[in-house]
């Protein structure tokens, strides 16, 4: 899929709400292990978690200021905290500036992860984190 800079910003901005919203939900409702709301369509299908589960309560540890919590609940929710911080920011910027920054960004970062000596060890990360979160 090719993507133009609006479409891309539009997206990311959407997806940043998106999150928004769902961590406003899973925090004013409190939601735990015990009584979470099962999302994740990997984990209702075989009962075994994705490599994501436990990014939400990853990001409110870190919201709150537990570190620790975070990075054993969900190395993930780091990523995506920063992600969910900086990037609607930067989209914000580069409308009123009339740029491109993030969409540049963007097209360099996807060429770089194309590389095998790039890709193959971050699969192996993610696959590294899978295992850790079905031993837990």
């Amino acid at each position: 899929m090719i993507l133009d800079r609006n479409k891309l910003y539009s997206i990311l901005f959407i997806a940043c709400i998106a999150g928004y919203i769902w961590l406003y939900f899973s925090v004013t409702n409190e939601i735990t292990e015990i009584k979470s709301v099962e999302v994740c369509l990997i984990k209702y299908a075989t009962n075994i978690p994705c490599p994501s589960c436990g990014t939400t309560r990853s990001m409110i540890s870190l919201i709150k200021g537990n570190f620790i919590e975070a990075l054993n609940l969900n190395p993930i929710g780091y990523l995506v905290t920063l992600i969910m911080l900086v990037v609607p920011i930067w989209i914000i910027a580069d409308i009123i500036k009339s740029t491109r920054t993030l969409f540049n960004f963007y097209l360099k970062t996807e060429t770089f992860l194309k590389k095998s000596k790039i890709a193959i060890p971050l699969i192996i990360l993610v696959i590294i984190n899978w295992i850790w979160n079905i031993s837990k």
